[in-house]
């Protein structure tokens, strides 16, 4: 286990004596000092190394602290900077605070202060650099990966509307990355600082809902021991994700609606309303308008929520992003767990890219995953790729998209994968060409009457395999 390094401090001081005391206190606890005698000599310092913190004099000849304090801020605005002055005043201090100084001492020095204060100077700077490497960290794990075009555009839709306090409904499959819209939209909005809060509406309980969203008061119902902050509350200034909010009541529904109309909020309970500014953001894999049509969602909220529209497209829609995103989750796994980081093949990748990923992204990284756990190899070929990997296609079954192949499971006879694949290609090639038999058979230069007969044979019709 390596030793913990020591702090490097820069001592800033036109008087000799002054930088000697304060070495000699600084080194006695371990600490490396580097001296400067002038602003200059310790921007010139600064710009070479990497200080952990600085001690700086405020009067100094030709360049005083408070503008090298003000260059710092330019240049290392994470370097934390205590101030010292022999002739300290209340407007100085108040001017080196401004400046972003960690704190202000006057002389003569006092070891004892000196050492607690820089101590809290160097445990801040660790506290930020912590949370800018957990920041990072978490970006990472919702980064959207792969250069489709269908996921470009979803990109572009999130650059489009992230400046503005527009309501956006993000649509699509389980598994496609609703969420990670939500957080891109957040993250590149005016609102980034603020809060992100996300409610799985599906997930909570019919009876506890309006409590989790709009908080209730003490005594309001059975078990309300304490007043209870809302979502809407906690998310005041920020963004809030409403996912699954296809699963959400009318009654509910309703008091939504509220709070994109007039940014009110009612807690169970409470005798007047809270104003709120939140950004709405929703995201659901049901078609609301068919939920409308059945009574289950409302049409005004529905309105409200679909100012911007955004669509996360399935996974067999965009079979080259599969490679990226593999050696993407696989990165992030080895890297969380302390595992040695195996690689696909490029075998394994085409394999991958072909299969129908049913769960979408969120199947494929479950499948990333077990395999780096399971495979002892160094590289995880095809032989390595479970058995339902793919998913065998018959009569009946849905057909991938124009341009996906069918992976088969294990046991499958050749003949019957060439039965499959061909179903499989004449269903793409009739749904390309709206189903005009034929423009077909021209396109897949076969006779017509031979296309016929293999439709026959696979009993393959629009009513049924149609878009």
């Amino acid at each position: 286990m390596s030793a913990t390094p020591k702090p490097q401090i820069l001592v800033v001081d036109d008087e000799q004596d002054i930088r000697d005391a304060l070495k000699m206190i600084l080194e006695y606890e371990g600490m490396i000092v580097t001296e400067a005698a002038s602003g200059r000599d310790a921007l010139k310092i600064v710009n070479k190394q990497e200080p952990d913190a600085a001690l700086l004099d405020i009067k100094m000849a030709g360049m005083d602290g408070l503008e090298v304090l003000g260059e710092l801020g330019r240049i290392k605005p994470d370097l934390p900077v205590i101030m010292i002055s022999g002739h300290g005043t209340v407007s100085t201090a108040v001017e080196a605070t401004k400046l972003g100084a960690f704190d202000f001492m006057e002389k003569p020095l006092e070891s004892d202060r000196v050492l607690l204060v820089l101590r809290n100077a160097l445990q801040q700077r660790r506290l930020q650099a912590e949370n800018r490497d957990l920041r990072i960290a978490f970006e990472e794990r919702f980064q959207m990966i792969g250069q489709s075009a269908s996921l470009l555009k979803v990109q572009d839709e999130i650059v489009r509307c992230a400046p503005t306090r527009a309501s956006v409904l993000i649509t699509g499959e389980s598994g496609t990355g609703k969420e990670l819209v939500a957080r891109a939209i957040h993250r590149t909005s005016p609102r980034a600082d603020a809060e992100f809060v996300k409610v799985n509406c599906a997930a909570i309980p019919e009876e506890l809902i309006e409590s989790e969203l709009f908080g209730h008061v003490k005594g309001s119902f059975t078990g309300a021991i304490r007043d209870q902050e809302g979502k809407f509350v906690r998310a005041n200034g920020g963004t809030i994700l409403l996912d699954e909010i296809g699963d959400m009541s009318l009654k509910t529904q309703a008091k939504v609606l509220r709070v994109l109309q007039d940014g009110e909020v009612e807690p169970v309970g409470a005798a007047k309303m809270l104003t709120v500014d939140v950004r709405v953001l929703a995201a659901t894999n049901k078609n609301l308008p068919d939920e409308i049509g059945e009574g289950r969602f409302r049409e005004d909220l529905y309105f409200r929520l679909n100012v911007v529209p955004i669509t996360t497209p399935a996974l067999r829609e965009r079979p080259e992003d599969v490679g990226p995103l593999v050696e993407h989750f696989a990165g992030l796994f080895c890297q969380e767990n302390g595992i040695r980081c195996r690689k696909f093949t490029p075998q394994a990748i085409e394999t991958m890219s072909r299969a129908p990923w049913k769960g979408n992204v969120r199947e494929l990284r479950n499948a990333v995953e077990r395999l780096l756990i399971m495979t002892q190899a160094e590289t995880i070929d095809v032989g390595d790729l479970p058995a339902g990997l793919g998913t065998e296609l018959s009569k009946g079954e849905a057909t991938p998209p124009h341009g996906s192949l069918v992976v088969p499971c294990a046991g499958v006879s050749l003949q019957k994968f060439k039965e499959t694949s061909e179903r499989s290609f004449l269903v793409a090639r009739l749904r390309q060409m709206e189903w005009n038999v034929a423009a077909t058979a021209k396109a897949i230069e076969t006779p017509r009457s031979n296309l016929y007969k293999k439709l026959d044979a696979y009993e393959i019709t629009r009513e049924q395999d149609g878009n």
